[in-house]
């Protein structure tokens, strides 16, 4: 992988005819995804039903942005496999799914990458680089950019120490969050800290509790226990093919 051959993904990006008043927004899911599992592709249900009936939004563009290798967390694949699994992932396409794509960006860099600089980078493809989107009138508008994360990743947001004033200043002033409601996360827990960005913040109901985590997988994988649908199909070839998560 290499950043001098990087090509910011578009191939799934709605870039015109956007209805005259509505707002178009880019959702971005940054995580490990190490690996992939179908509660990361349903968070993007989730939000595209509550958008569709809450908000003024109109999503032009879905991402899922792997972490690099240099976050080291434990039981984190190297990133072109992360990669390569999300891509394999987004394969297994929905009505709600249509605009989701993989960007490899943030996983290429040896170093550390923060969620704000990520954020920093999708402004500048989609507002910078490609102009914005065009509405129905023919004029060109600028896109939203936000964050879409489960309140477990929130609720790190409240915890004293773990994230810097400046970043969520960034992330929940300039962009905002919409966060998916996850199953032991206290929304209202989750937010305590973050009262001061509340109005850019939408919470998100999960109608179906659904607690597959990635944590479970790479466990039952390690056991060689049975991981078919947990994760996509071809996710569960990939893993078995290339041996990951074992001992």
């Amino acid at each position: 992988m290499s950043l001098e051959n990087y090509r910011f993904p578009t191939s799934r990006l709605r870039m015109g005819n956007i209805e005259s008043g509505k707002t178009p927004l880019v959702l971005v899911a940054c995580g490990s995804f190490s690996p992939i599992t179908y509660l990361h592709l349903r968070m993007f249900s989730l939000a595209h039903d509550y958008i569709k009936s809450n908000t003024n939004f109109t999503i032009v563009g879905t991402y899922l942005s792997p972490v690099g290798d240099a976050y080291q967390k434990l039981g984190l694949a190297p990133a072109h496999n992360r990669i390569q699994m999300a891509e394999l992932a987004i394969q297994e396409r929905t009505q709600t799914t249509d605009y989701l794509m993989v960007d490899p960006w943030e996983a290429m860099h040896s170093e550390y990458m923060p969620t704000a600089k990520v954020l920093d980078h999708f402004d500048h493809e989609v507002n910078t680089v490609l102009g914005g989107v065009e509405n129905s009138d023919g004029e060109k508008q600028p896109v939203r950019v936000a964050l879409l994360a489960g309140s477990d990743l929130v609720q790190t947001m409240s915890a004293p120490g773990v994230w810097s004033q400046d970043d969520l200043a960034h992330i929940l002033g300039k962009y905002g969050a919409f966060v998916i409601e996850r199953a032991g996360t206290d929304m209202q827990e989750a937010m305590g800290a973050l009262k001061e960005w509340e109005d850019n913040i939408y919470s998100i109901p999960q109608v179906v509790p659904n607690e597959i985590s990635s944590t479970k997988v790479r466990l039952l994988s390690k056991r060689s226990m049975n991981i078919d649908y947990l994760v996509p199909t071809n996710v569960v070839n990939y893993i078995k093919e290339h041996r990951l998560y074992q001992d």
